[in-house]
């Protein structure tokens, strides 16, 4: 017990570690955040792995499919649409992971869910709308599907508010805000620094996403 403790101690230093590099190398060497930036969600399956006694095959599913989207994503101008696939497709199984945390849930709770995200999509959709040339599609259903994550994670939260679904709305708010920001940088105004919060938006979002699934790893033991 002991022994895995510290070697899930070793693997959480080494994400904050690899994390920071990026980082680190966003500001300063972009090579370095190039060669950091997939080691980020392999470290963090691994501290995943270690930290529960039952993996959830959908949430490595997910990772793994964060990682291709983050490794693609490196190739922007050739394979941009090939990495919104995959993160589309691990938006798809947080969906499907997190409508598993409750049951039954009222209307009156899911309209009230789903107004602040589809007014989000609304007015985001619009201001980028005129830039969008052949990507409308593909962003318009990654909008949707990312909003929709948006509505169940708050759902779940307002099902049970405990520490775990509090984490998980918190980790989904914050990957639905990277995500705007890569839209911004591409279809509307390119800046510098989105590049900086978008992969310090990112890297904290997976994290307490999943902090919450091992929390509820904990809880159901």
């Amino acid at each position: 017990m002991i022994a895995l403790k510290r070697k899930t101690t070793i693997a959480s230093l080494a994400f904050l570690v690899i994390a920071s590099l990026h980082i680190v190398g966003i500001l300063f060497n972009l090579k370095l955040a190039f060669i950091s930036k997939p080691f980020i969600i392999t470290s963090l399956v691994v501290v995943y792995l270690l930290s529960v006694k039952k993996a959830n095959f959908w949430f490595v599913s997910a990772l793994f499919f964060s990682f291709w989207g983050d490794v693609l994503l490196l190739f922007k101008e050739q394979f941009f649409v090939f990495g919104l696939a995959s993160f589309l497709l691990a938006h798809v199984l947080y969906i499907k992971i997190t409508i598993a945390f409750f049951k039954k849930i009222s209307l009156q709770k899911i309209a009230i869910a789903c107004l602040p995200f589809a007014v989000f999509l609304f007015l985001f959709l619009n201001l980028i709308k005129e830039n969008l040339g052949e990507f409308k599609i593909p962003v318009i259903v990654y909008g949707v599907v990312i909003s929709v994550f948006g509505v169940v994670s708050l759902l779940n939260y307002m099902h049970q508010k405990r520490t775990a679904n509090t984490w998980l709305l918190l980790g989904t708010i914050l990957f639905i805000l990277s995500d705007s920001l890569i839209a911004i940088n591409k279809f509307y105004s390119p800046k510098e620094y989105y590049q900086l919060c978008i992969m310090l938006t990112y890297i904290v979002a997976q994290y307490l996403i999943c902090k919450a699934m091992i929390a509820k790893d904990d809880f159901q033991q």
